[in-house]
């Protein structure tokens, strides 16, 4: 797919409503807050406001006005036309959300399918206060990368894994989702059409959020009427501050993560407002994240606030094992089979907080973390140093080819990576 394509497919009647509450400079175009110098991508007159909702013509609606609802829509005067690379410092990303210039949305009515989706110009959107997702909680995300090649063209990486992921999620929430195929699809649009937000080879990569909530109103206990499926993205750095130093967890001992028959193995929202707590103290304290433990017998590891977490011990890999509390995560999965593919014996079992502190290498790994190593360790008051500057060994050689292998600097034999031009 080329981003003639996609911009070919971008529909006039495009719904996007900023917030009542926004200032008027939330109407300009997301990359022209970065310098003033730049020429706008998009004319200013290019943005219409209308009063009322108008549902996509191939969209099913229900009987019940969408409470999920957009209200400017882009002109036929719209440029096609973007710089080759957005002017913003791409020296010193952080890990920090960056406005781009467009979002795609899709819709599906609850017992129905997707309609084909659109791009949208990026914005705030507007939904009912009675929508599931702010009620219930009913809402997934997923996070994957895009990475640009020396020549130009763009890599995605493992993409349908995020949409099957996003599949069996959505059977745990009482959900809808849409395909694999429309979840790829849908990707490579978003990308294309924010390709000059891509950073320079070595520089980060376009972070793509791919959200499913239940945005339909309802008051009582139930599944929404209606569903949404939208992905913005945003150029990112490192996750950590400290880059690929070493970080320091602190193994938290008095709340959970998750439980047996819960949630926690699908990667819904409210998995993430849960580590919150433990997370602030922690860092309020200089460390860099949280590891949790099972709550059953409050011994053996689970995985870090976001991240999968790996032990080495006399050149054995041992994760914890994937049992329903766990995060099936990509990077994890990538990782095991990058490590069998260099000769390494991996080991995907129960593994204790004892064989932690006794580890050789600890290092997490995750899609915004891709691999961090982790310096220390600290339980209950006891502290463990594993490496003070970069990687261990270990860590360092699955590091090295899993990002080179992404950034398409070497042969991709596992045929993860997606192409775009």
């Amino acid at each position: 797919m080329d981003s003639s394509a996609v911009f070919a497919s971008l529909q006039p009647n495009t719904f996007l409503r900023p917030s009542r509450s926004s200032s008027s400079s939330s109407l300009l175009p997301p990359s022209s807050i970065f310098s003033s110098h730049r020429p706008l991508l998009y004319p200013l007159q290019s943005l219409k406001l209308q009063k009322q909702f108008l549902a996509p013509a191939s969209f099913n609606v229900n009987p019940v006005p969408s409470p999920f609802k957009t209200d400017a829509i882009l002109s036929d005067t719209y440029s096609t036309e973007t710089p080759e690379l957005a002017d913003i410092d791409w020296d010193n990303l952080g890990f920090a959300f960056l406005p781009t210039d467009y979002m795609y949305i899709m819709k599906c009515p609850r017992g129905g399918s997707f309609s084909e989706g659109e791009l949208q110009r990026f914005g705030n959107i507007e939904m009912s206060p009675s929508a599931g997702i702010l009620n219930y909680g009913q809402g997934l995300f997923e996070g994957l990368k895009a990475y640009k090649k020396e020549d130009g063209c763009i890599l995605l990486f493992r993409p349908e894994e995020n949409a099957m992921r996003m599949s069996f999620g959505a059977e745990r929430m009482c959900m809808p989702s849409p395909t694999v195929e429309q979840f790829v699809e849908a990707v490579k649009k978003t990308v294309l059409a924010n390709k000059c937000w891509v950073p320079p080879p070595g520089k980060g990569s376009l972070y793509i959020r791919p959200l499913l909530m239940g945005s339909g109103a309802v008051l009582g206990l139930a599944p929404a009427p209606e569903y949404t499926f939208l992905i913005y993205v945003s150029p990112v750095g490192n996750y950590f501050k400290e880059g690929i130093a070493p970080i320091k967890l602190i193994v938290e001992h008095e709340l959970h993560r998750a439980t047996p028959g819960g949630t926690g193995g699908v990667k819904t929202i409210g998995n993430y407002a849960a580590v919150l707590k433990a997370q602030s103290a922690a860092k309020a304290k200089g460390y860099s994240d949280v590891l949790y433990l099972d709550c059953v017998h409050n011994k053996y590891l689970e995985e870090v606030s976001s991240c999968n977490i790996f032990i080495v011990k006399d050149k054995v890999i041992s994760t914890p094992a994937i049992k329903g509390t766990i995060l099936p995560g990509i990077t994890r999965k990538s990782i095991i089979d990058v490590a069998r593919s260099q000769g390494f014996q991996v080991e995907e079992r129960l593994v204790t907080v004892d064989e932690l502190l006794d580890a050789d290498e600890v290092f997490c790994t995750g899609t915004a973390v891709v691999i961090s190593p982790v310096g220390s360790i600290t339980y209950m008051g006891r502290r463990v140093s594993y490496v003070e500057d970069g990687f261990g060994t270990v860590a360092q050689q699955l590091y090295s080819v899993l990002t080179r292998l992404q950034m398409g600097l070497i042969e991709d034999k596992m045929n993860w990576t997606v192409e775009l031009s």
